[in-house]
């Protein structure tokens, strides 16, 4: 069943196998495509006998649309049980890849505003872009706070296991995140080689560490008050000890193996304060990763790239290719 504002695509079974042949399918939109913005229809599954450490309650995956505007879609997901990455083809490949990791809280997956946009404008300069739909903290998977996490490592390999097939380089293979996704994003480029899964094929004898990563606006801090409440209790609980925090603080886990990293923030935003990026940043200046750090002094939160249009903000994405590029990328 599926309507323009709450689409269910139906009820996940614990264990079920997902076949190279069969792959989980994108959400569909509740209406007519926006011309010019088709949504892709090539999607990777990550686990192929079905993601570990299932929930006892079998999840249904739903799709909320919360958009008014009919030609403008702002989907979230959540029960996702079938983690997936979701292909953007360039015309022409540049030989590099990004992997988004939109936000959400941790609450849900923000599909349009922060993973489907970015990546179109990517793929239209030549990127092969991999949108994750990243299982969620709380919906009681046995990995817990990793599990976003082993779902980022897994596609990271995959993808490098399949850049032949991609026109992508393995050594030219990028991470970008928003908010809660750049959590994802900043705990992928600290933690890529800690033990959060089982390794279930050739794949996992790759590496996990993306080239450059990009946590834009992102929640990087687990300690109050910096902490965003919300994603900080879906991930480690209201009553977490300070070494659990610690544990998913990516400031905290910044090593010299930390790749170069890209940071945006606005200083007014309400909901994750600046002070996530400069702590993250004062980090890798502390272990000689290369950073570049863009403020704006204007643009709040969730800005992506269609609420920063006319702002001074939205000149991210931009500084993001011309960095990238200088780090021998796109």
């Amino acid at each position: 069943m599926i309507d323009r504002r709450h689409a269910i695509l139906g009820s996940l079974a614990a264990g079920l196998s997902v076949g190279v042949a069969a792959q989980t399918r994108p959400p569909a939109t509740g209406g007519p495509p926006t011309p010019g913005l088709a949504d892709p229809s090539e999607t990777i599954d990550l686990w192929p006998a079905g993601a570990p450490g299932m929930p006892a309650t079998p999840l249904i995956e739903t799709v909320d649309e919360r958009s008014k505007d009919p030609q403008l879609t702002d989907r979230a997901v959540h029960g996702i049980s079938r983690p997936r990455l979701v292909v953007f083809r360039p015309a022409i490949p540049n030989g590099s890849a990004v992997l988004v990791t939109p936000g959400g809280g941790y609450r849900w997956v923000v599909i349009d505003k922060e993973g489907y946009e970015i990546g179109r404008w990517l793929a239209a300069r030549g990127w092969t872009v991999f949108v994750l739909f990243y299982r969620l903290p709380g919906d009681g998977w046995a990995a817990g706070p990793d599990v976003a996490l082993a779902d980022a490592q897994r596609a990271m390999r995959l993808i490098r296991s399949r850049a032949r097939d991609y026109g992508v380089l393995p050594e030219r293979v990028a991470a970008m995140g928003s908010s809660a996704g750049g959590h994802v994003c900043g705990d992928l480029a600290t933690r890529f080689a800690a033990s959060t899964y089982a390794p279930v094929d050739a794949a996992d004898r790759l590496s996990a560490r993306p080239d450059i990563a990009a946590p834009i606006y992102a929640v990087q801090s687990m300690s109050l008050p910096l902490a965003h409440p919300g994603s900080r209790e879906l991930l480690i609980g209201k009553a977490a000890p300070p070494a659990l925090e610690r544990r998913h603080s990516t400031a905290a886990n910044v090593s010299s193996a930390t790749p170069p990293c890209f940071l945006v923030h606005a200083e007014d935003d309400p909901t994750v304060p600046v002070d996530n990026t400069l702590e993250f940043r004062a980090a890798l200046k502390r272990a000689g990763v290369a950073v570049e750090t863009h403020l704006f002094t204007h643009g709040g939160h969730g800005f992506g790239i269609r609420r920063a249009a006319g702002k001074p903000a939205e000149a991210w994405p931009a500084l993001f290719a011309a960095w990238a590029q200088s780090q021998g990328l796109g």
